[in-house]
C-alpha cells in the first residue's frame, strides 16, 4: 500500500526491530488518517479502500502479532519490577482485543464500499466506525510509542533486538510464500 508505507522515509529493515516498530507506527497513523479522510470524502475511491483493506488485514495484523508474540514476553522477562510493565502489557493486549474488534468493523464496512461502489457515508454506520477504529488505533500507538520504545530501547539487548528482527522477517517471509 504504497500511499501508506514509508514513502519519502528511509526503508528501514525488520532486522533494526526498535525503528521498524517505529516505522510501522507510523505507517499506521497514515492509514487513521486515510481513514478519516475517507470517512469524510463523499467520493468512492475503491483503489485506496482495497489498500486500506489490505493494510488492515496484513500490515496490522502482523503488527499485533509482532507484539503479542513476540515483543511483549521479552519484555516481560527483560524489564525490572520498578518498570511496572504488567499493568501496560495488560492494557495493551486488552488494546489489542478491541482493535480486533474495531478493525473487523472498518473491514467490513471498507469490503461493503467495495462491493455497493460507493462511499463510507453511504453503509450505515459506516464512517462512524473508520473514524472509531481510528481514533483508537491513535490512542494506542501513543501509549506505545511513549512508552514500550523506550523501555525497549532500555531493557533489550542487542542480541534481543537482532533476535527480534529475524522473528518480524521470518514471519513476513512465511506470510509472503504461504499467505499464512
Amino acid at each position: 500500500m504504497n500511499d501508506l508505507r514509508d514513502s519519502g522515509v528511509r526503508p528501514v529493515s525488520p532486522s533494526d526491530a526498535i525503528e521498524f516498530l517505529l516505522a510501522e507506527h507510523l505507517n499506521h497513523r497514515r492509514m487513521c488518517r486515510a481513514l478519516e479522510d475517507l470517512a469524510a470524502s463523499a467520493d468512492f475511491d475503491a483503489s485506496r479502500i482495497t489498500s486500506l483493506v489490505d493494510f488492515i488485514r496484513f500490515d496490522l495484523t502482523l503488527h499485533v502479532i509482532d507484539e503479542e508474540e513476540d515483543v511483549f514476553p521479552l519484555l516481560r522477562r527483560r524489564c525490572q519490577p520498578e518498570d511496572d510493565i504488567e499493568e501496560i502489557l495488560g492494557r495493551l493486549g486488552r488494546e489489542h482485543a478491541e482493535d480486533k474488534a474495531l478493525s473487523e468493523r472498518a473491514r467490513d464496512v471498507l469490503n461493503a464500499c467495495l462491493i455497493v461502489r460507493q462511499a463510507p457515508h453511504a453503509i450505515e454506520g459506516g464512517a462512524d466506525a473508520l473514524i472509531a477504529f481510528a481514533q483508537h488505533e491513535r490512542r494506542h500507538l501513543a501509549l506505545e510509542n511513549a512508552v514500550i520504545i523506550p523501555l525497549a530501547r532500555l531493557r533489550l539487548s542487542e542480541g534481543d533486538i537482532a533476535m527480534l528482527g529475524r522473528r518480524f522477517m521470518a514471519r513476513r517471509r512465511r506470510v509472503a510464500t504461504t499467505g499464512k
